[in-house]
């Protein structure tokens, strides 16, 4: 039981550290605005969510945020572009958890991550409007948009750029797990196996 969690912590760990790397190799969407980076950071939490269970891909995406805040930093000093993407990752991951790990198959995984753009793309839509731009005008001291700005601006540009990132990070996790399965089935078995 005690190597159980000593591995599960050590993969969890690893996998965090790789999911800081792969945030900072972010890249602006054409005919999106350059402020909004689409990152692969997902993809390490999905897998821990799918191996370990949803907790462990929560923590992979606290993990990543703190240190991208700690090593990085940010305009404001307020982390409030790590507690968006932290919302936003965790708002994607969890329904492809929970569906692939009740019926692990491919259909119930691409249900699920499908279900989680959605999710995502909704309510990080809602909450850049009543929230998370409030929070910049506030911090950065910028002049606030209108109310008719604000969602224009939602519409044109974050409600596209989540469904865009759910939509590449699904094509990037299923070309990982094709290459990682074997990898993926062991880890299954070995963390059900202990939990039984």
């Amino acid at each position: 039981m005690q190597q159980s969690k000593v591995r599960k912590n050590v993969t969890v760990g690893m996998l965090s550290s790789i999911a800081y790397l792969l945030l900072m190799f972010d890249f602006p969407f054409p005919g999106l605005p350059n402020f909004l980076q689409i990152d692969f950071s997902d993809v390490p939490a999905l897998i821990a969510a799918i191996v370990f269970g949803p907790i462990a891909g929560i923590a992979v995406e606290g993990i990543k945020n703190i240190l991208h805040y700690l090593l990085q930093g940010n305009a404001t000093g307020v982390p409030i572009g790590e507690l968006s993407n932290f919302i936003a990752g965790v708002l994607f991951i969890l329904p492809a958890s929970f569906l692939y790990r009740r019926k692990k198959t491919i259909k119930s995984l691409l249900l699920g991550l499908g279900l989680g753009t959605v999710i995502m793309t909704v309510i990080m839509s809602i909450l850049n409007y009543f929230v998370i731009m409030p929070a910049y005008t506030l911090f950065l001291n910028m002049p606030a948009m209108s109310a008719e700005a604000t969602k224009q601006f939602v519409v044109a540009a974050i409600l596209p750029f989540n469904m865009i990132k759910g939509i590449l990070i699904t094509l990037l996790l299923i070309a990982v797990m094709s290459k990682i399965n074997t990898w993926l089935i062991n880890q299954m078995a070995l963390n059900y196996k202990h939990q039984a």
